[in-house]
């Protein structure tokens, strides 16, 4: 259905391309943070609360508006869990909405409030016990959170967010898991688009409902053996369709 040897050439020269900076990303969304110390309880939330909140936006808006809140004393208190939680309603909603962290305030003021009930309730508001219980295996966080226990982390469970979090807690914090090359591509629009203009995915797929399941499926399968493991070309691959596709040489 696909050329093998061809897609893991371009692969490997649009992966080349990035080294060199060739594709852009010397910033990159997340890079707009508070600069807490990596193994702090306070950087740990940082990344993970405005995550569940990453889906049909621009994610450096995203971050932007995560930074100015966390700076923000009044607002600020959204990123303690056990604060968050016994606020009212409509003082989380004011918090994320002031600087757009919300876009949709009823629904992503819930999502927000669920996760930090999840956390207090699961983990005394820690979520650095999440990783440290479940022996730092990306296979085992993964179960715990998309399936057995997937209502108690709206949108962090899904397909895209969840291994794209796990990534980002792997490069911002001081975590390491016993099982990286275990994440998967997080198969968001711009994912998806690099796997169809490389012709790993045909056109067919590419309007299924369940296109994120293939994408996944389709990338693990096309590295294994290989000197990459799926997470190493996602960001390669993300600024390439960002930036329009420019040119692989």
């Amino acid at each position: 259905m696909y050329d093998r040897s061809e897609i893991l050439r371009k692969v490997d020269i649009l992966y080349k391309m990035w080294k060199r900076g060739s594709l852009g990303g010397e910033v990159m969304p997340e890079d707009e943070n508070t600069h807490f110390e990596k193994s702090s309880l306070n950087n740990y939330l940082y990344f993970t609360l405005p995550m569940a909140l990453n889906y049909q936006r621009n994610s450096y808006k995203l971050w932007e508006s995560a930074h100015k809140t966390y700076q923000d004393k009044e607002t600020r208190f959204v990123f303690d869990p056990k604060q968050c939680i016994n606020k009212s309603f409509v003082d989380v909603q004011n918090a994320l909405t002031k600087y757009k962290v919300a876009l949709q305030k009823q629904k992503q003021t819930k999502i927000w409030i669920t996760l930090c009930k999840t956390f207090v309730e699961l983990f005394d508001g820690d979520i650095r016990l999440l990783f440290n219980q479940l022996d730092n295996n990306v296979d085992k966080i993964r179960n715990f959170i998309q399936k057995d226990n997937k209502k108690k982390f709206p949108y962090l469970s899904g397909n895209k967010i969840c291994n794209y979090w796990l990534y980002v807690i792997w490069q911002y914090t001081d975590k390491e898991y016993i099982n990286l090359e275990n994440l998967t591509v997080a198969p968001d629009t711009h994912v998806i688009k690099f796997t169809y203009k490389l012709g790993l995915i045909t056109e067919d797929e590419y309007n299924r409902n369940d296109v994120q399941l293939i994408v996944i499926e389709r990338w693990n399968k096309l590295l294994k053996g290989t000197k990459f493991s799926p997470i190493d070309i996602h960001t390669p691959l993300w600024l390439w369709s960002r930036n329009g596709f420019i040119d692989i040489k």
